[in-house]
């Protein structure tokens, strides 16, 4: 049993957990970079149906998607280093940081690699067909035609993915990571104060994705605000972003199931 309660501890944590708020954002923000890096290039198979790599593709979103981030962070930070030693290069020295990091990046590219497929054949394929019939190039195409769209389709499901990695970096503490998490256990043993300290770090983990999910809407407000007006162009192109929505999400799905083989 922890002390009594008593409210000014969270106000007094507040100050402390933000301290190490730094090291969070260094997680997500380097993790996020990393992941929308590996989950294009893992698309490009599945969107171009390359034999070879497209199996390779769904076997990796199939493995980072079908098991718990703690088993990976367990399996990256004391196996890999062992691989590595085959090959005779030594990790030993190599800071935690650098396996929570890789760890975070290539579990969220698993899920960037599915938000963009599935975003990008949401896009009506007559759309590409028509461009193509005004003399653009496959480049132009894309930029100009399938891009914004899969953009505007896309950022929904890629706040929702923001917000996933900054909850799961709570995890990296079991490593040693001194970030809000592993801070806030710190305090507790120290001060017996427990829900305090948890009810502080809940408060900041709110606020932080309460201003992620409100950024993230006013991007996709702008990346779609060619819907403002009520033309019937305009109506039948909602009805179509309606239909892909459900799209992306049964293609991405909720859960952490994994993808098909």
């Amino acid at each position: 049993m922890g002390a009594s309660f008593d409210i000014s501890f969270v106000f007094s944590f507040l100050p402390k957990l933000l301290g190490t708020l730094g090291t969070t954002l260094l997680i997500v923000a380097c993790s996020l970079l990393a992941g929308i890096i590996v989950g294009f290039l893992v698309a490009l198979p599945r969107l171009y149906r390359v034999p070879v790599l497209k199996t390779c593709s769904e076997i990796y979103i199939s493995f980072f998607r079908g098991t718990p981030i703690l088993i990976q962070l367990f399996l990256f930070y004391y196996g890999l280093p062992e691989i590595m030693k085959l090959v005779h290069v030594d990790m030993t020295r190599t800071p935690v940081l650098v396996f929570v990091i890789l760890t975070y990046g290539l579990h969220t590219g698993a899920y960037m690699s599915e938000m963009i497929r599935a975003s990008v054949m949401a896009v009506d394929k007559g759309q590409v067909e028509a461009a193509y019939a005004t003399g653009m190039t496959g480049v132009q195409a894309f930029t100009r035609i399938v891009l914004p769209q899969a953009l505007g389709i896309a950022v929904p499901v890629f706040s929702n993915l923001v917000i996933a990695l900054l909850k799961d970096t709570s995890l990296a503490f079991t490593l040693g990571v001194m970030e809000m998490s592993g801070k806030a256990q710190t305090l507790g043993s120290l001060t017996q104060h427990f829900i305090e300290t948890y009810i502080a770090l809940a408060l900041i983990y709110l606020v932080i994705s309460f201003t992620i999910e409100k950024l993230l809407l006013v991007a996709e407000h702008r990346l779609l605000r060619h819907e403002k007006r009520n033309t019937p162009e305009k109506q039948s192109f909602k009805i179509n972003k309606s239909w892909s929505y459900r799209r992306i999400i049964a293609e991405l799905g909720s859960g952490k199931g994994g993808a098909g083989l």
